[in-house]
């Protein structure tokens, strides 16, 4: 199993299409790369500008990424054991990083 994280300097404010058609903006905070799959790490923004006060806590939605040549998809993560495998390593690679 690899697992890569690809650090992002400043956060990128993307436009998503919700299941009704409503867009939401969200922050992608990282994009992880497991098992030749890239997952992304993303929390809701009221509008397309990052929140002045970014330290505040954000809830984390982990969706998998699908990348064409011309855009980028992304799918809710129907596997319970596939979301926990990409949790997990998650987890794990911040705890490597607070030993540091």
């Amino acid at each position: 199993m690899t697992n890569e994280k690809e650090s992002m300097e400043q956060p990128e404010i993307i436009k998503v299409i919700g299941e009704q058609g409503e867009e939401i903006f969200m922050k992608l905070q990282e994009i992880v790369t497991l098992n030749n799959q890239d997952y992304a790490l993303l929390s809701i923004v009221e509008d397309d500008k990052l929140p002045a006060d970014d330290e505040e806590a954000d809830e984390i939605i982990i969706m998998k990424m699908k990348k064409t040549e011309d855009e980028c998809t992304f799918e809710i993560i129907e596997s319970d054991e596939e979301f926990n495998m990409v949790a997990q390593a998650i987890t794990d690679d911040e705890e490597e990083n607070q030993d540091e």
